[in-house]
């Protein structure tokens, strides 16, 4: 069968220090050597959700990179987690999907959160990312994202959703509705890998990061602390819950204008 051991890291992140969140994730991803299939970090999990691209920006030359391509070969697993990039005379809030063989591929988040003024220091991304991954197809998405069903809406034939976020608690119920929706409504598995703590603008993180299935059942979450969550999943299970109950067989036909 085709089963994915998933691993979600919830931090609580030091702001706009790298380095110190790097060290933090060294830490906890020494423990998973031979024992999960795909790890998934925050939203900016080097810094935090920071509006100073030009002080924290990355090329995709730098540290970060060659960073999860080392921990995806020695763990042989694929990393995905979102950081601050800088390309061309823009900056972005870049997913970064990281294979054990160091292949890598992007997503550039597209709903920038306008209320802390994102749209006016990052670049919005124009495509969605499905990958294939050990017998799965996997969107990741990140954060704000989440409010916008079309974007995140079951036309790709992927299995799995997954939102790297920096959700504050005061939208909490909004954060965990929304990921059950999307799992409902897509019938695809929900990973949802949020931060936990105070940021640098005193806004409180509780994390309440999740495994969802298809059928929008909490499998795992974790809140109000740092921490790991594992969990297996399999593609058959949910394939023969879609051959039972084929809504997606009835969506509405349109298409994306950007």
């Amino acid at each position: 069968m085709h089963s994915l051991r998933i691993s979600i890291l919830q931090a609580d992140l030091v702001w706009e220090d790298p380095q110190a969140n790097r060290h933090w994730f060294d830490h906890q991803l020494g423990r998973l050597a031979g024992q999960t299939d795909l790890v998934v970090l925050p939203e900016m999990f080097t810094t935090g959700f920071s509006m100073r691209p030009a002080a924290l920006a990355e090329s995709m030359e730098g540290q970060t990179l060659a960073w999860m391509q080392q921990w995806a070969a020695h763990l042989d697993a694929a990393i995905t987690g979102s950081l601050i990039v800088a390309e061309g005379l823009h900056y972005y809030n870049r997913l970064l999907w990281v294979q054990p063989d160091g292949h890598y591929e992007y997503y550039d988040k597209r709903h920038c959160f306008s209320l802390a003024g994102e749209h006016e220091h990052y670049q919005a991304g124009e495509r969605r990312l499905v990958v294939s991954y050990r017998g799965w197809r996997i969107m990741p998405l990140i954060c704000y994202d989440l409010r916008f069903p079309v974007w995140s809406r079951n036309d790709l034939d992927y299995d799995m959703l997954i939102y790297v976020a920096n959700f504050p608690d005061r939208r909490g119920h909004a954060w965990r509705s929304l990921l059950t929706a999307r799992a409902i409504e897509n019938q695809a598995y929900v990973l949802a890998a949020n931060r936990v703590g105070m940021d640098g603008h005193d806004v409180y993180h509780a994390g309440d990061s999740s495994v969802i299935d298809y059928e929008g059942r909490l499998l795992h979450r974790i809140s109000h602390q740092a921490g790991l969550l594992t969990a297996t999943l399999v593609r058959e299970e949910l394939l023969q819950f879609r051959q039972r109950f084929n809504f997606l067989a009835d969506r509405d036909n349109f298409s994306l204008h950007l």
